[in-house]
């Protein structure tokens, strides 16, 4: 049954009176409720929770706050619903007060969530470094989850959108760079935020979501620059002018629908040079995938592993050592001024080319597989691609 709106006196007043209480949720597992037997009584109100061992609700029995004035009522069931939940042992947990405890409460979720151990520790410490970077050192790190207001979320967002991003964080101080702070970045930053305080409120330590919910709604068509398509010809031409140990690892991108770092991370012994089957394991989707090679591509990748040791990579740069974002970055935007393809190109442009290319000839379900992502995000970003596919398909019915 869905929810109502249970606030105001007019919503409440609009509700046709029968036996059964209207219900508002208040997080998971805990409901309010509102009792109308007929247009002339007052109401009552009611709490409910679910029992997660046993699946089944118990309820509680509020009042009807009648020695209230009417536009007080739902805040006054609210305090009652929750001094109810606690006793039932539904209510809001004590360990987790600031917003500070709620991002830490969420890093060693991330550390025990499914996944493999590398992944989830990957995982972990990103979001780790990115709170502790944007969060911590702001004032909103310190307000009680049970007082923090959409103003001060925004006033966050608003001073963090303003603050400039190091380009080359690892160099000494006097020659790192700093840009602006681009949407896609803002749109990262803001998640990791939201999915700490979201995971504060399915556990309970707080109440409601009103304060993040519209404040840190990710920027429309930021990451749009991940949306360059780069034609073959593009692709050869960015090829034959980047430098020869990047040259292997954006070929590798053209060959491979992966992302860059699952790429960069592979070792010599993720290849199975007998059977031409490539085992991707370090990537966002978790769990590892095998990928059977085209003759070509297994050739490619034999060669690059010729001579190296299990724990060597695939792709090395000069110096020997696998790639990663900071080292690919500039000498790639080198490549692609050479090559005189978009500026905004990315690394990210050859896995999107790659995957539109496969999205035309298969069906979306071996493309997230051989991409490792799911079927939804594929259908959500690619899925336009295959209407003439399906209404090719449909002609071929015709008797």
């Amino acid at each position: 049954m869905p929810a109502v709106n249970l606030k105001t006196v007019d919503a409440r007043a609009k509700l046709k009176p029968r036996r059964d209480p209207y219900f508002t949720t208040i997080r998971k597992g805990c409901s309010l409720g509102f009792r109308k037997m007929s247009s002339s009584t007052e109401g009552t109100w009611v709490a409910r929770c679910r029992v997660e061992t046993t699946g089944k609700h118990t309820w509680g029995t509020l009042g009807d706050f009648a020695d209230l004035r009417p536009s007080l009522r739902y805040d006054a069931a609210l305090d009652a619903a929750e001094a109810w939940f606690k006793r039932a042992g539904m209510g809001l947990t004590e360990e987790v007060k600031t917003v500070k405890d709620a991002c830490e409460a969420y890093i060693s979720h991330l550390r025990t969530s499914d996944g493999g151990q590398e992944t989830r520790e990957r995982k972990a410490d990103e979001a780790r470094a990115r709170l502790n970077r944007w969060v911590y050192a702001h004032p909103i790190a310190k307000l009680q989850l049970s007082k923090l207001s959409m103003g001060a979320v925004e006033k966050w967002r608003k001073e963090t959108a303003a603050e400039p991003v190091t380009i080359n964080p690892h160099a000494s101080a006097e020659k790192q760079r700093q840009r602006p702070r681009s949407p896609s970045t803002l749109n990262r930053d803001m998640a990791t935020l939201r999915a700490a305080l979201n995971f504060a409120h399915t556990r309970g330590h707080v109440a409601s979501d009103v304060a993040w919910l519209g404040a840190l709604k990710p920027i429309k068509g930021a990451d749009k620059a991940r949306n360059i398509y780069l034609s073959k010809d593009q692709r050869r031409t960015l090829l034959s002018k980047a430098a020869a140990d990047l040259r292997n690892f954006i070929e590798g991108m053209c060959r491979l629908p992966l992302r860059p770092g699952a790429l960069a991370a592979l070792t010599v012994a993720n290849f199975d040079k007998r059977l031409g089957v490539l085992t991707v394991g370090k990537d966002k989707s978790g769990a590892d995938r095998k990928l059977t090679l085209p003759k070509e591509t297994a050739a490619f990748l034999k060669n690059l592993c010729a001579g190296k040791l299990p724990a060597a990579p695939v792709f090395a740069r000069a110096d020997g050592k696998a790639w990663n974002k900071d080292a690919w970055k500039k000498p790639f935007k080198a490549a692609a001024l050479l090559a005189e393809i978009p500026e905004t190109a990315t690394a990210y442009s050859l896995r999107h080319s790659t995957i539109t290319d496969l999205c035309m000839t298969l069906d979306l379900l071996t493309v997230a597989h051989l991409s490792g992502t799911s079927t939804e995000m594929i259908d959500r970003h690619y899925g336009h691609l295959q209407k003439d596919r399906a209404s090719e398909a449909l002609a071929m019915l015709a008797l």
